[in-house]
């Protein structure tokens, strides 16, 4: 029986150089630019409420994140959970690498470099309660992928991977959907002889049964365990039309349309891709040497004597935009986070890949394409860190303006004639923004960060409720919503300033109503 070093050094050397690099660069890349937030308690909105949150989310179709997020504990650790989401994410950078056939180890950093950096995970970070969990989801997608493509019956495990996935989170779905596209189009640009035609097809067959058994798995459990627990799907993102097949044959076009509406616009003008000078240079220099690596792969395997692949690279162009978005396809009336874009960093990554992949080592033109193509990237990658921790500085100002904000209402509240501890308080919630200046300067880098741009972290009653308790040791009994209908449309209410005007806060008929709304609603 081997010792555990015998074990440890036989497993070290079984992994290839590139998958370290690409596993390193992402582990140190997120620690450095994520640092802010896995070193602080930062939380925004929804993070006041997961303080302590099983992640019993079933009926969101969730039904294995309360598992996948259990692991760290249900309290909201930033340093353990960051720490393991980055271990989660920097094996998947690995797993792309493999599947992408990433060989070359600049590539491989620029890699890792990229999916640790891209804003979408800083957006996640802003929801860190739940980000192991989601990044636990991230690398079982990337692995259905690579099972299926490695081993013959790869489907199978492949299949399970992708249904954890959606049992975690199901935003990841299209990052299993464009590598597999990727890793066909690698299928059928080979020039093995054994990769006859009928075999390639065969192969690319087996990325849809992966999908069509992982999606059947998926939604058997969720149907086993909703009978279990006695719940239902809810409305919340529209995941309820999963079952009631809301996207009808009348208004798949309308659909189909916006999926490539939003891909584009949110492509070119989602301030998120490329924001200042630099991130557009780099971004044109990639694409520049992603599309001279194609004609290189072209002219050198005399791609044009088979025209059955420029029909498959057109057939991709057509679906890739669809994939991307596959989500409104699925709920329509989503909420598109950007945590949920994480998917258009891929489309980076596969250039980089591309470009490492058709250069050989004597070429001198490959080597100014290797050099162009790791420049682009490493750029990108740094305007990345800085958008990161540009929404991470706003985040915290928005959590000192809320304590600041939440002291100046408490004591307001204390000193009201009438009040006594635990008196009924009826409130609506939000921050009126005709009483305070508009102090964030960040909104033309984080206007597509849900989350992570604002002046406050204030939304509901229960928002207030919530922060009093955790932050300022202070117990208000806040009212449900409900209590506020009969009194909301009332003179009484109306006449009130907004806090902090002098009239602001006043207790009718035993309860005591803070007006926190503009004062022209």
């Amino acid at each position: 029986m081997q010792s555990p070093t015998q074990a440890f050094r036989m497993l070290y050397g079984k992994i290839r150089g590139e998958w370290k690099v690409a596993f390193l660069a992402c582990l140190i890349t997120g620690l450095i630019v994520h640092m802010p937030v896995l070193l602080s308690d930062i939380p925004n909105h929804d993070g006041l409420d997961s303080m302590y949150f099983d992640q019993n989310m079933i009926t969101s179709g969730r039904w294995f994140l309360t598992v996948a997020c259990g692991i760290s504990s249900y309290y909201t650790l930033p340093w353990i959970i960051g720490l393991l989401g980055l271990l989660y994410l920097s094996c998947g950078a690995a797993v792309i690498c493999e599947i992408l056939e990433v060989r070359r180890k600049w590539s491989a950093a620029v890699c890792g470099g990229l999916l640790a950096a891209f804003p979408a995970l800083a957006s996640t970070f802003g929801y860190v309660f739940t980000l192991d969990g989601y990044m636990l989801a991230l690398l079982l997608a990337v692995l259905s992928v690579l099972f299926t493509k490695k081993y013959r019956m790869g489907f199978l495990p492949g299949a399970v991977c992708l249904a954890f996935s959606m049992g975690i989170y199901q935003g990841y779905l299209s990052f299993a959907m464009i590598l597999s596209v990727f890793a066909i189009l690698m299928l059928f640009a080979s020039r093995e002889e054994k990769e006859r035609p009928v075999w390639k097809i065969k192969g690319a067959l087996r990325y849809l049964w992966m999908g069509i058994l992982g999606a059947a798995l998926y939604y058997g459990i969720l149907q086993v365990l909703l009978k279990i627990q006695g719940k239902e799907l809810a409305d919340y993102q529209g995941i309820g039309e999963m079952t009631s097949g809301a996207a009808s044959a009348a208004g798949l076009f309308s659909t189909v349309k916006e999926m490539y509406a939003d891909f584009f616009r949110f492509t070119l003008k989602g301030n998120v891709l490329f924001q200042n000078f630099f991130s557009v240079s780099a971004c044109i220099l990639l694409a520049i040497t992603a599309g001279l690596a194609v004609l290189f792969l072209f002219r050198k395997r005399k791609g044009w004597k088979n025209p059955v692949f420029f029909v498959i690279i057109i057939v991709a162009a057509v679906i890739l935009p669809l994939l991307t978005n596959i989500i409104l396809l699925i709920s329509p009336s989503v909420t598109y986070h950007l945590l949920m874009r994480y998917q258009w960093i891929l489309y980076v990554i596969g250039a980089v890949a591309l470009v490492s992949g058709s250069c050989g080592d004597s070429d001198g033109l490959c080597s100014w394409m290797e050099w162009t193509a790791f420049v682009g990237a490493f750029v990108l990658i740094f305007c990345y860190c800085i958008t990161d921790n540009i929404a991470y500085s706003n985040l915290q100002k928005r959590y000192e303006k809320t304590y600041a904000y939440c002291i100046r209402l408490l004591d307001r509240i204390e000193q009201t004639e009438g009040y006594y501890p635990g008196i009924p308080v009826a409130m609506i919630g939000v921050v009126g923004d005709e009483s305070f200046p508009k102090t964030d300067i960040t909104l033309p880098v984080t206007s597509n960060m849900i989350g992570m741009n604002g002046d406050f972290l204030l939304y509901t009653g229960k928002n207030y409720e919530i922060f009093i308790r955790n932050y300022l040791g202070a117990t208000l009994n806040i009212l449900p919503q409900e209590a506020m209908e009969k009194m909301y449309y009332s003179q009484e209410y109306i006449a009130m300033d907004s806090f902090p005007g002098k009239n602001s806060i006043c207790v009718i008929d035993g309860i005591m109503y803070v007006k926190t709304e503009n004062v022209n609603r």
